[in-house]
């Protein structure tokens, strides 16, 4: 395939950190494959040498924050033939979702000196809250690997093998001692998407729910566990809204109104 044939890829930014990009040039030798198949068109965070569009593919990391976002990310669907959201802000509104739990207006008095020079909306959302996604690629920050083979996968023609279990089967497959029944660590590993390699509590340490919500996410159940280890309404709330608050089910996880008593030991 000449140079002129190769499939065009761009990634964007909204408003994120730039840690899924960064996964990207990250992968080092496995980078250099993927621009010997696909032309790197649009990637500020790598070059300032651009290609006009339209797009083949289109990498979106972030979430929608303000109303220049919106008008540009219609204008980047109108742009892309395939549209990838990648990581907790693309497919869920990201950390600053924590603003829709809140008064934005209230949020801005307090931290900036002058209000009126900011224009932004009162929440933060995902990018399917605003136009059609192809597919979602989840995480804080994405998994490089899971990252190679939906681009992988777009290149073969086929649809990508992303896991669709929980963080517990990733813990089983290490062979991992569970931190929730054993020590009465809080852990969100039976209700979080699998992705990371269950990195926490490999490392002795609970789930933290970067990848976001599996698909048959029962955080009822997980809250009614968590309970029973003596764990506090705010605490849950806490737990339940870091990186992925904004996605369903974290955002209306329940909390128990009458918990069970915590175990002996």
């Amino acid at each position: 395939m000449s140079r002129d044939e190769k499939p065009s890829l761009a990634v964007w930014k909204f408003a994120s950190c730039d840690g899924c990009q960064l996964t990207l040039l990250d992968c080092e030798d496995e980078l250099l494959a993927v621009a010997e198949r696909l032309e790197l068109a649009y990637f500020l965070e790598a070059s300032s040498a651009v290609v006009a569009g339209p797009y083949d593919v289109s990498l979106v990391e972030g979430s929608i924050t303000t109303p220049d976002d919106v008008e540009r990310i219609q204008e980047v669907r109108r742009q892309s033939r395939f549209l990838v959201t990648i990581g907790a802000c693309a497919t869920a509104g990201g950390i600053q979702a924590l603003r829709n739990f809140g008064d934005v207006q209230e949020l801005m008095r307090i931290v900036y000196a002058t209000p009126s020079f900011l224009s932004t909306l009162e929440t933060s959302t995902p990018i399917s809250d605003h136009v059609p996604v192809d597919f979602e690629l989840r995480g804080c920050p994405i998994d490089r690997h899971q990252l190679l083979e939906v681009i992988s996968a777009y290149l073969a023609g086929r649809a990508p093998v992303i896991a669709s279990h929980s963080v517990c089967i990733e813990c089983k497959q290490k062979t991992n001692v569970c931190v929730l029944v054993a020590h009465g660590t809080a852990c969100l590993g039976p209700v979080t998407h699998a992705g990371c390699g269950a990195l926490c509590p490999t490392f002795h340490r609970g789930c933290y729910g970067c990848f976001g919500p599996a698909e048959t996410a029962n955080t009822g159940s997980m809250a009614t566990a968590l309970a029973a280890q003596g764990m506090g309404d705010q605490e849950m709330d806490r737990l339940f809204h870091t990186f992925n608050a904004w996605s369903e089910p974290f955002r209306s996880a329940p909390v128990p109104v009458d918990p069970p008593k915590r175990r002996g030991r």
